[in-house]
């Protein structure tokens, strides 16, 4: 039996008041088959506040995290999280742009592994 697959993209960002977003995440690519390799970039301004960068991948029956540390405005403006071997199921994939006073941006993006042809 086939499924047709609706793949949502949902981002949430804090923006400074200027014209860019604190920070961007890129989960490619969005959709996969078991086992799934994924990358996700987050993209952050740099700033002197920022301390730390998490990232989650959460399914059903999994659940995989980084913790990135941000140098403020000194540190690289992209980190690159591969995940691989990822079973079966849809994700929230989660970037939390940390800052000296807490939480400064946030961006979400949801992925789909689908099972293999041999899987059911």
């Amino acid at each position: 039996m086939k499924t047709a697959v609706m793949v949502c993209c949902l981002t949430v960002c804090a923006a400074p008041l200027g014209s860019t977003d604190r920070m961007t995440m890129k989960v490619s690519p969005s959709m996969t088959v078991a086992p799934g390799f994924v990358r996700i970039e987050a993209r952050v301004e740099r700033d002197a506040s920022n301390r730390a960068l998490h990232i989650i991948a959460e399914s059903e029956n999994f659940y995989r995290s980084s913790d990135i540390p941000v140098d403020g405005e000194n540190g690289p403006n992209i980190a690159v999280v591969d995940l691989r071997q990822l079973p079966t199921g849809t994700y929230q994939v989660t970037g939390i742009l940390v800052g000296t006073n807490g939480q400064r941006a946030a961006a979400s993006r949801v992925l789909r592994v689908a099972p293999s042809p041999g899987e059911r």
